[in-house]
């Protein structure tokens, strides 16, 4: 289990399911590769070299030329590059894996940047604004792009499974960047009380997550994501009201 495929699962068990059987394989989007582009350039500058050769019909024109949203994330690294505090937060090792067993599964995370001698540790994201608000049913209410793509539970789970590692709490940091001209940036904390919901939020999904996955009980089709709009087969009506509340 990773954190990835725990949002997966909550978001439609059944598109899950099908791409751990290996039936359905999700496309690429250019927004996931501008994101790992970003990435590698934080990590060394052969993975970024590497990463570059291995994507260089994506980030290149045939003409000459990086495509524009490849122009944006090169000022989203400079600037980063450019500010102190920013390297500052992301000073560590890179790209380390541990590996817990927590909620009933082996876990395995990917932490991008791990201080040992701070005990932080930092995971760098890319967004549209820092400010934005989103709607979220989870948290009921709304929220920043930090709890909508629930980077809280994944700091929270990346904590207890450092703890489980390393016998100490690390506290864990986002450095985030936005896609405007010019690129907003933060580094931002979470108070502790947020980890304790994730915490309870996990301890009251996994138990169905865990049974889908051995496959005990059938997935559930969301009937709105890309895999289930492609193997949708109509059987009946349906009324105007389940359109917004389906």
């Amino acid at each position: 289990m990773s954190v990835s495929q725990f949002k997966n699962f909550r978001d439609c068990e059944a598109k899950t399911m099908a791409k751990l059987s290996g039936e359905y394989k999700e496309p690429s989007s250019n927004a996931m590769l501008v994101g790992s582009y970003v990435h590698a350039a934080f990590e060394s500058d052969e993975d970024f070299a590497a990463f570059i050769e291995e994507n260089n019909g994506a980030i290149f024109k045939a003409r000459g030329g990086k495509y524009s949203d490849f122009e944006t994330a090169d000022n989203m690294i400079e600037a980063l590059k450019n500010d102190s505090f920013a390297l500052f937060a992301m000073d560590g090792d890179k790209e380390i894996i541990y590996t817990a067993h927590l909620w009933g599964m082996d876990w395995k995370i990917k932490v991008d940047s791990i201080n040992h001698s701070r005990k932080t540790f930092s995971d760098l994201k890319t967004t549209q604004d820092l400010h934005k608000r989103y709607w979220s049913e989870k948290y009921d209410g709304w929220v920043s792009f930090i709890e909508a793509w629930d980077y809280v539970l994944q700091m929270a789970v990346y904590r207890r499974v450092l703890q489980e590692n390393l016998g100490e709490t690390y506290t864990p940091y986002i450095v985030a960047v936005t896609k405007e001209t010019p690129p907003n940036k933060a580094v931002i904390h979470f108070d502790e009380s947020r980890f304790d919901f994730e915490y309870e939020y996990l301890e009251m999904k996994m138990e169905r997550v865990f049974q889908v996955k051995k496959g005990d009980v059938k997935p559930v089709r969301c009937n709105k994501c890309d895999y289930c709009r492609a193997t949708k087969k109509l059987k009946d009506t349906i009324e105007v009201g389940e359109l917004i509340y389906e």
